[in-house]
């Protein structure tokens, strides 16, 4: 394999929290072997949000030297909830639910992977197969010490809130993923470190070489909070490309600069001329434009980032109309709003139509409707319905 010192350099540094045994592994790679590079995904949700984007990119990093990568679809451990940066127990899943999250999961993954080149498992492959006797031998490589000094757990111990003997076997399990597939590096989030070195200590206990760790620095939600689907402040892969933009639109102005280092693949020296134009007092909404157009065309096209900005521009700085808006042949001449906004898509039930319209989030032709009983006249030319800054429709009696 080629061997490029200045993207090995990057490589290790860019976004990165940590490297377990750096000497070891920059060794490695500048000998030109080529390793076997782990990443596990537990599907709990459908959709890939930019955080967890952010690790994958990192292993596209590492395929792009000439390594193998070996993706991990946690299908077992997903069932099991990883409790890492869980400040409470997390629910058991079905394996239907499971199922159904994985379904999109290679064409989300293609979008950073080659994933011809890939090697993908699921865990459950030797994970439902463990003997109770052999689970309790990786349950002896731990105590219940080192286990409860875990942050996560230790301020639930704290608070004297339950902790669930399955919780305590979710590194266990991700460490054996690391023996069944002979891993010679791991890469994961920073909150994942625990599990990453078990990994290291469940190969040794099997005669194996113990693997190097990368860890990526976590991403904020656009809010500032742990980036999180429950929460709402992700930006998902898939985005709509108008979406997807106006969201990084909405971000805090602190997150500028990591998002550009961990959300775009923009040349770290730009980066910093970036900081530096920052600092010099550049307004941060036209950096935010900068960043917003990258992300677009990362996960869309260019076109797509373009035409996205353009619509911006148009909605939120000159208060238009979007160019594009979906239209809904409706075979009523009026309709309560409620109902309205569940018939055109707006919301998908009624309780949160109701929620949209007692907030104040819902305009019809420009002007806002607050009051849930109220009747929309909808005629041929059709009425334009708003909610909040970045959804529109048009509804239109056929």
């Amino acid at each position: 394999m080629k061997v490029s010192k200045e993207k090995i350099k990057e490589l290790l540094a860019r976004g990165v929290e940590e490297v377990i045994e750096r000497e070891h592994l920059e060794k490695l790679l500048f000998s030109g072997e080529k390793l076997r590079v782990k990443h596990g995904i537990d599907p709990t949700g459908p959709k890939i949000h930019i955080g967890r984007a952010s690790t994958l990119w990192k292993l596209r990093q590492f395929q792009d030297l000439g390594h193998q990568i070996i993706l991990i679809i946690g299908d077992y451990t997903a069932q099991i909830g990883d409790p890492s940066d869980k400040l409470a127990k997390r629910p058991f899943l079905s394996p239907e639910q499971v199922a159904e999250n994985m379904k999109g999961y290679e064409k989300q993954l293609s979008l950073i992977l080659d994933m011809k080149k890939v090697e993908v498992h699921k865990n459950s492959e030797w994970l439902a197969k463990l003997t109770p006797r052999e689970l309790d031998g990786l349950a002896d490589l731990f105590s219940v010490q080192q286990m409860i000094a875990r942050r996560n757990f230790k301020e639930r111990w704290e608070r004297e809130e339950e902790i669930s003997l399955r919780e305590l076997h979710y590194p266990l399990y991700q460490g054996y993923d690391s023996v069944a597939v002979r891993a010679d590096v791991e890469i994961g989030g920073s909150d994942q470190l625990f599990n990453l070195l078990a990994g290291r200590k469940i190969q040794e206990a099997y005669g194996q070489p113990p693997q190097d760790i990368l860890t990526t620095k976590m991403i904020l939600g656009l809010d500032g909070r742990k980036m999180s689907t429950t929460w709402g402040n992700v930006v998902n892969i898939t985005e709509e490309p108008n979406e997807m933009y106006g969201k990084i639109m909405s971000m805090r102005d602190d997150l500028i600069l990591d998002y550009f280092i961990l959300c775009t693949r923009l040349p770290l020296p730009e980066i910093k001329k970036i900081e530096k134009d920052l600092k010099a007092g550049a307004n941060p909404r036209d950096i935010k434009m900068r960043l917003a157009r990258e992300i677009v065309t990362l996960y869309q096209s260019p076109v797509e980032a373009k035409m996205a900005e353009e619509n911006f521009i148009k909605v939120f700085q000159k208060k238009e109309t979007p160019t594009e808006v979906k239209s809904f042949k409706l075979k009523v001449k009026s309709l309560n709003i409620v109902d309205l906004l569940v018939e055109t898509k707006l919301a998908s039930s009624k309780s949160e139509a109701r929620r949209l319209v007692e907030q104040g989030g819902i305009k019809v032709d420009g002007k806002v409707i607050k009051d849930v009983k109220a009747e929309i006249e909808i005629s041929e030319e059709g009425v334009l319905i708003q909610k909040g800054k970045r959804h529109f429709v048009r509804a239109e009696y056929k």
